[in-house]
């Protein structure tokens, strides 16, 4: 199990860590290429392409056509990271990713960020909250949403590793840094226990896992024991640890800033019906669009905030 410290933790966006660990996967293969859309300085791959400008391309603003030129750049043996906003990488170029990186399963990598209501101000058109729902059903994609810039860093160096179409979901407002650890290792597929606990078990990804550990903190001064398990890698899920845990504790809570349809929440119901039926309640966006606000008071308004997820699990233990 991983020990969270409760030092006091900087802050980083995960933004920036996609644009970092993009310029450090340039300096290490020349086949990585990037291509953006008009958003180079919002998605931060703008480092990537002062370092290599030969191998940044800036498709203006027409992400169907981007992800056609990075299907391409596939097929001669590049890896292209297609980057956007997720409303437009994974809703606007939808039928592209389908049915030109998915359907012949090429070797794409999209880097989406201002995914959720953290995009705060910008409002409901551009706050996506049905990205990771869209991006699970297409087959063969890996989707991935890292709670930090520890693991926001290593979601891309392994997607790069990685064979294959992958999809990852980054945020515009700084969260905690809570994976700066020796011990922490990243692998795709694979989920961590970041606190042990016997009474409930929450499952959160992204901005939920900081938010999920404060939660647990306040339940623990009430007597209830709260296992908290980070899920960067939505598809394909690490069945066995929910399962486990679920064994152990006989409830389940998911935390995500997603719609509760088709995210996290529905790929856990997924597994745990088949495996090990339990009681599950599902933190996230009830159904609705999000709006504009700053990024924490939308979190707080929707309770994915650390009161708000406790105040919402309290009342699913009475």
């Amino acid at each position: 199990m991983a020990d969270v410290n409760k030092k006091e933790v900087k802050k980083i966006a995960t933004r920036e860590s996609y644009g970092n660990a993009l310029l450090e996967l340039g300096a290490e293969n020349p086949d990585v290429v990037v291509l953006d859309a008009d958003l180079a300085a919002a998605t931060k791959t703008g480092v990537f392409k002062k370092a290599y400008p030969q191998r940044h391309i800036d498709c203006g603003i027409a992400e169907c056509n981007m992800v056609g030129i990075a299907a391409g750049l596939a097929t001669t043996g590049k890896i292209p990271f297609v980057s956007s906003f997720a409303m437009f990488a994974a809703g606007r170029a939808f039928e592209q990713v389908r049915n030109s990186v998915g359907y012949p399963h090429l070797n794409v990598k999209i880097g989406a960020t201002h995914a959720g209501i953290t995009v705060g101000e910008d409002g409901a058109s551009h706050q996506c909250n049905e990205d990771i729902a869209l991006m699970r059903t297409i087959p063969g994609m890996v989707v991935m949403c890292p709670a930090d810039d520890v693991e926001a860093k290593a979601a891309v160096k392994a997607a790069a590793a990685y064979e294959g179409p992958v999809y990852m979901r980054f945020g515009r407002a700084a969260c905690p840094v809570i994976n700066d650890r020796p011990d922490y290792q990243f692998e795709i597929g694979k989920g961590t226990v970041v606190r042990e606990g016997a009474d409930v078990t929450i499952v959160a990804t992204g901005i939920c896992v900081g938010n999920a550990l404060e939660a647990a903190e306040m339940l623990a001064k009430e007597g209830v024991s709260a296992e908290v398990i980070n899920i960067c890698t939505i598809k394909p899920l690490d069945e066995e640890v929910i399962i486990n845990s679920a064994r152990k504790t006989g409830k389940v809570v998911t935390a995500e800033e997603h719609s509760v349809i088709g995210g996290l929440g529905s790929a856990v119901c997924d597994a745990l019906c088949k495996s090990y039926p339990a009681p599950v309640m599902k933190i996230g966006m009830q159904d609705v669009f999000g709006e504009s606000g700053s990024a924490a008071a939308l979190v707080e308004k929707y309770k994915l905030d650390g009161k708000g997820i406790y105040e919402q699990i309290k009342d699913f233990l009475k």
